[in-house]
């Protein structure tokens, strides 16, 4: 069984829906330990070393990474850098293009916690950048045609080849996500 590491999205947390549903799923199964959501710093390139970081001791055999919307942004350089399978759930695929209009002052979801998004962190963005993934056998995308947010035909595009879950409605959030945890958690065990 591989260790996961769940990466949120832009102004998530650990707490956001999805995060929790696959805390309780491995709690329920006795599989905690396998599972990491940590918090991650406003900074990508700081987020990105935090999950370096956290995983420097597991063999990329080993690994899987879960990304959400931005997330799933991170999980993929990851991925293609360690090479190891990523699940990515609504994932970002032009972040810089997408998050230029939140620089300044944002609120997190999931508290009353307020940050700053700097110009500079789309910089760090560009240098995460994965033109086209490689070893597309190491993905699977699971998008929804309901995504409010970012464009799911963007993702199915830039995903091509990889093992792929269009959903027809549902939203950003994946508020449904219990339908697909368990095709989520056989492609990590996979």
């Amino acid at each position: 069984m591989r260790h996961i590491l769940y990466l949120h999205g832009f102004r998530s947390s650990p707490e956001s829906f999805k995060a929790r549903r696959l805390r309780e799923y491995f709690a329920r199964h006795n599989q905690s330990a396998r599972f990491l959501c940590p918090q991650l710093p406003v900074s990508p390139a700081q987020a990105v070393q935090l999950a370096r970081e956290l995983v420097k001791d597991i063999p990329s055999s080993q690994l899987v990474f879960i990304g959400s919307s931005l997330g799933g942004y991170y999980a993929t350089a990851l991925a293609e850098d360690l090479g190891c399978p990523a699940v990515l759930l609504n994932p970002a695929v032009h972040p810089t293009r997408d998050l230029e209009r939140h620089l300044g002052q944002q609120k997190a979801w999931h508290s009353d916690e307020t940050f700053e998004f700097r110009a500079e962190y789309l910089q760090e963005l560009a240098q995460l950048a994965v033109e086209k993934i490689t070893h597309s056998e190491r993905y699977f995308l699971l998008a929804a045609t309901g995504d409010e947010i970012l464009d799911w035909q963007e993702m199915a595009t830039h995903y091509e080849g990889a093992r792929q879950h269009i959903i027809q409605g549902s939203d950003h959030g994946l508020s449904d996500f219990d339908l697909y945890i368990n095709e989520v958690i056989e492609f990590c065990d996979a």
